[in-house]
């Protein structure tokens, strides 16, 4: 380890591109690692890659990477502002859900992640994040609107910022608005 988390999570990104661990590494097109402010007090976690992350390597692409871009800045940030990272660094096919064992194998290089950035607040962007820190029997239904503790950090629980989503429960972008501002908070604040 050096004294730079940027160093640090470029030596742990070209130890992920070669991963495979699980079979999600047959179908892939390419990881996508994390990406963002290695210093940023806030970390943003989705699921996993879609199809547009998957063929370009990025996070949070697409229709609902501009919706994320639109909560971001509503609370007066931007990607450059904070890190996103996956649950899972691989596309499963069909954008079926990930399965809990690619969540385990996929779970050190989060967790080295979260280390190396050592965020004050962690996002959990829908089901699957939520799940992964609070456990299986969580919901974001139950667990948003606060902040549990996880580690060093806080976590906040909310909805994934996809159309369909949105479109399905138009409330969940008021909820949506509301969790972000409750993670700025808690972010510029000491914890």
């Amino acid at each position: 380890m050096s004294d730079s988390p940027a160093v640090d999570l470029a030596a742990l990104r070209a130890e992920a591109l070669e991963c495979v661990r699980c079979p999600l590494a047959r179908s892939r097109k390419q990881v996508v690692f994390g990406e963002g402010n290695p210093d940023a007090g806030l970390l943003l976690v989705g699921e996993a890659p879609g199809g547009d992350e998957d063929a370009q390597g990025h996070p949070f692409l697409g229709a609902a990477g501009k919706n994320l871009d639109r909560f971001l800045a509503e609370i007066g940030l931007d990607r450059s502002d904070v890190y996103i990272a996956n649950v899972v660094m691989c596309r499963p096919p069909g954008n079926r859900p990930a399965r809990r064992a690619e969540m385990v194998a996929c779970a050190s290089y989060l967790d080295d992640q979260i280390r190396l950035i050592e965020p004050r607040v962690v996002i959990a962007l829908g089901a699957a994040p939520t799940k992964r820190f609070l456990g299986m029997e969580a919901t974001v239904a139950g667990s948003r609107g606060r902040s549990h503790r996880i580690g060093r950090a806080v976590l906040v629980p909310t909805y994934h910022p996809s159309p369909l989503s949105l479109n399905r429960a138009p409330e969940r972008r008021r909820l949506i608005q509301a969790d972000f501002l409750l993670a700025k908070g808690l972010a510029n604040r000491d914890l």
